[in-house]
């Protein structure tokens, strides 16, 4: 246990997220608990913040002079800094993203580079100002400038990107904590939620009174539906959307037990152009510890399937660090995606979450059974370049098995223009769905709102009306 101890409640949630980037598995209180391990003690002086560290008989002391506390910003970093030398001292690591834990990392060299500064000074105040490594400067910094090449031209902040949520599964995995119900438990309610999506879709539709840019439906999965579900939604969407007003439209497939061929071709026979396929690892006893019911072997034939009935943009999904696997374990998975050569790819860090099995049981399937590194991280890199792919969009979450972060890789011109407008928070995610988060951007100030729906399928089912008056009052406030 990690007793924190501040002179004042300020900068908690940052310092407690960089305290356990350093130690991912240890339990972290801000209020006085029985023989903690170690005592973290934050003063706020004036123009000054004291730091320091109590483990045993070891105590660290570390000062930051020269405080302007009217400049938040700044504060924090200077705080973050501080704490950074003092842990990375005492446990002898220095984090890969320093002391950045948000997780949003290329929104600091995007504004650089937007300023002007060049490639060499970007990263620069990158590496000096928040300790990011040399490696993950560069990759951050690659990113931004994708980004900013993908955006290029588009009229981004008149527009807005909908997404539509499906929060069923087959069913649910080991390291899953979205809002997500067992498709056989829930099935009596899966018509009467298609009901009340369709009555938000076309409240958003009507009352945005344009085309959105792109369409993301996720989930759960969304071809956990049965084949006349999933039609009846895609024929909901094709009534109120122009197509060609509409850039891309993609459907998280995802689980390949929940694809058939006729839903494949449903999905192609309603201007669907992106689709995942997402095996996670494609070890069948990883697939059999996380909680997925299928094989390798179904992997393999339902994306041939895919690509024999047309589709041109599929995306795949893997995880790294999950438990039990070892760089042969990653590499067998690089090797089996490449000689399926999909259009992109997505790498994910293992994230502990909260709501997760693999959290409530932390205690068997972590520790040494969990494994993450710079080394698997270059495996990832090299199998995206020998596909033809660059990074175009990243970013990080909670809890993230050796501090890494999630990439997505990308052929050229098959990138997901959804992912970059949600992640750099460059416009308007008009939400539906049970839990799903509506997002406005003020673009003046550069902040957001959010706006949720509730997650309960059953409650949003009873409550339709009232999403749909809340997300009315959401969008019109400006």
């Amino acid at each position: 246990m990690i007793e924190i101890v501040l002179s004042r409640n300020d900068f908690e949630y940052d310092i407690t997220s960089l305290v356990k980037a350093f130690y991912p598995l240890e339990d972290i209180a801000l209020k006085p608990v029985d023989s903690p391990e170690i005592i973290i003690k934050v003063e706020y002086l004036e123009n000054q913040i004291k730091i320091s560290f109590v483990k045993g008989d070891v105590e660290d002391v570390e000062c930051q002079n020269d405080v302007n506390y009217e400049d938040r910003k700044e504060t924090k970093n200077q705080l973050k800094r501080v704490i950074y030398r003092i842990l990375s001292r005492q446990t002898c690591k220095k984090l890969p993203w320093g002391t950045l834990t948000g997780i949003r990392p290329v929104m600091l060299p995007m504004a650089f580079l937007e300023q002007g500064e060049s490639y060499d000074n970007t990263k620069k105040l990158v590496m000096d100002r928040y300790y990011v490594s040399d490696k993950k400067a560069e990759l951050s910094i690659n990113v931004a400038k994708k980004e900013i090449s993908m955006l290029e031209g588009l009229d981004y902040k008149s527009g807005y990107s909908l997404y539509i949520g499906i929060p069923f599964c087959p069913s649910t995995c080991l390291y899953c904590s979205f809002t997500s119900f067992a498709i056989d438990k829930f099935d009596s309610l899966v018509d009467n939620y298609l009901d009340a999506l369709e009555k938000e879709i076309r409240f958003v539709i009507n009352h945005m009174n344009k085309m959105p840019d792109t369409i993301y439906i996720g989930g759960g999965t969304p071809t956990s539906l049965s084949e006349d579900r999933l039609d009846r939604l895609l024929t909901i969407i094709d009534e109120v959307c122009d197509f060609d007003k509409i850039y891309e439209y993609t459907v998280e497939a995802g689980r390949p037990d929940s694809i058939t061929r006729e839903k494949l071709k449903i999905m192609k026979r309603h201007n669907v152009g992106r689709i995942s396929i997402n095996p996670q690892t494609m070890n069948q006893k990883t697939l059999d510890l996380i909680g997925r019911k299928h094989t390798v072997r179904e992997i393999i034939e339902v994306f041939n399937l895919a690509r024999e009935l047309g589709f041109d943009n599929i995306n795949m999904d893997i995880i790294v660090g999950l438990p039990d696997e070892n760089i042969d374990d990653i590499r067998h998975t690089l090797d089996e995606i490449m000689k399926l050569n999909p259009d992109s790819f997505t790498v994910h860090s293992l994230a502990l979450k909260r709501a997760s099995r693999l959290n409530i049981n932390k205690d068997e399937y972590l520790t040494d059974r969990v494994n993450n590194s710079d080394e698997i991280m270059d495996a990832t890199i090299e199998c995206a370049k020998k596909m033809g792919m660059e990074p175009y969009y990243l970013y990080r979450q909670k809890n993230m098995a050796g501090n890494m972060e999630n990439v997505g890789y990308s052929k050229p011109g098959k990138e997901c223009l959804y992912n970059v407008l949600i992640m750099e928070e460059k416009q308007d995610i008009i939400a539906i769905g049970a839990g799903a988060s509506t997002k406005k951007v003020n673009y003046e100030g550069l902040k957001t709102e959010h706006e949720f729906n509730i997650k309960d399928v059953k409650g949003y089912i009873e409550r339709i009306d009232e999403m749909i008056e809340r997300k009315r009052t959401f969008v019109e406030r400006r």
